[in-house]
């Protein structure tokens, strides 16, 4: 007989779940992929992205498991104005921990100086800061091993979240993902997101040819 399949299941995020969603968050944080190959130091890495919801809007935060293990995440934030900047983070680890002189981090900082440096200077228009509109005032993070991939999990984390911005009468969220992640870009367009504005260029990121990448934000209403 074939083999049963795995049943995927969403629940509020749990503080024992920190440590796991901090590991997912690196070995996911390159389109799915491992983050390791341009910043090596797990710490700071998910402090960035994951620190603020885990240890300040815990409520916002939903897990997914598959056999009773953590599997995949979606960290929720219902007023952005409220979250960190995760480059005021990685600059806190970079003063206190000496990131810029360490392999593994270095390279991605001092290119991110010269790259913001540059694109002012080119007057470019495509560098901004964070996302803040109260049309979307709520915002996402997800990631899903591949263990956890096409089992429908990712669909049920945004549709729990929804729920819970629905129950709060927010009037909608955005995400941000890189432009050149189409995988990405796809699921959320299944899941209702609409690409808002111009991709912007990422300061210090690069995709594993060298090339830039940018960063695009997408945004959903809450009720149609």
């Amino acid at each position: 007989m074939p083999e049963s399949p795995r049943v995927a299941v969403v629940r509020p995020f749990r503080t024992e779940d920190r440590a796991a969603v901090r590991r997912i968050c690196h070995v996911t944080g390159f389109m799915g992929e491992p983050a390791d190959w341009y910043w090596s130091d797990e710490e700071s890495f998910a402090d960035m992205w994951t620190g603020y919801y885990t240890d300040r809007e815990p409520e916002s935060a939903f897990v997914g498991e598959i056999g009773g293990r953590v599997v995949g995440y979606l960290l929720g934030c219902v007023d952005s104005r409220k979250a960190w900047n995760p480059a005021d983070v990685g600059r806190r680890h970079s003063f206190h921990r000496g990131l810029p002189f360490r392999p593994g981090t270095a390279g991605m900082i001092w290119r991110a100086g010269r790259d913001f440096v540059s694109d002012v200077a080119h007057r470019s228009g495509t560098v901004r800061g964070p996302f803040l509109d109260s049309r979307w005032p709520a915002h996402l993070h997800i990631d899903i091993l591949r263990e956890g991939r096409g089992s429908g999990l990712g669909r049920a984390l945004i549709d729990t979240w929804m729920e819970r911005l629905r129950s709060l009468q927010s009037p909608g969220c955005h995400l941000e993902t890189l432009a050149e992640n189409a995988k990405a870009r796809a699921f959320f367009t299944t899941m209702g997101f609409e690409t808002f504005g111009d991709p912007a260029f990422l300061p210090g990121a690069r995709a594993r040819d060298g090339s830039r990448l940018h960063n695009l934000v997408m945004v959903r209403s809450v009720h149609p």
